[in-house]
């Protein structure tokens, strides 16, 4: 897995990889959005539409288990994660998954609200 190009060093000078909008596949973006909890957080980024921080994120998992999860997302290349001081953002990578697989993201968190809503999560 390639790490794309950043212009400068974060502040923090901590990188962390994702793979470049042509190495998403196809395989591994649905194995991150077929977990609850990483689902969850899909539909929390996606709701926000903007950076959150980890910590605003209250799974019912332990700390370790949330950080497992965020690593799948980063990893598949459905969010992006960028050290911002101390906090750790992320964001949905909307305009690479919408390009490579058109209406994808949509119809899985239609989905998952229609879900949440029958389930009465």
């Amino acid at each position: 897995m390639q790490t794309q190009a950043h212009s400068a060093p974060p502040p923090s000078g901590r990188l962390l990889e994702h793979p470049a909008r042509e190495e998403i596949r196809l395989e591994s973006v649905l194995h991150a959005l077929a977990d609850p909890m990483r689902l969850l957080v899909v539909r929390a980024l996606a709701a926000a539409d903007c950076e959150q921080a980890c910590s605003v994120f209250d799974l019912p998992v332990s700390k370790s288990t949330t950080t497992h999860h965020f690593r799948v997302l980063r990893e598949s290349g459905v969010i992006r994660q960028v050290y911002r001081a101390t906090a750790k953002m992320n964001s949905l990578r909307r305009d690479d998954l919408d390009a490579l697989f058109p209406g994808l993201l949509d119809s899985v968190l239609a989905a998952g609200a229609l879900q949440a809503e029958r389930l009465g999560g």
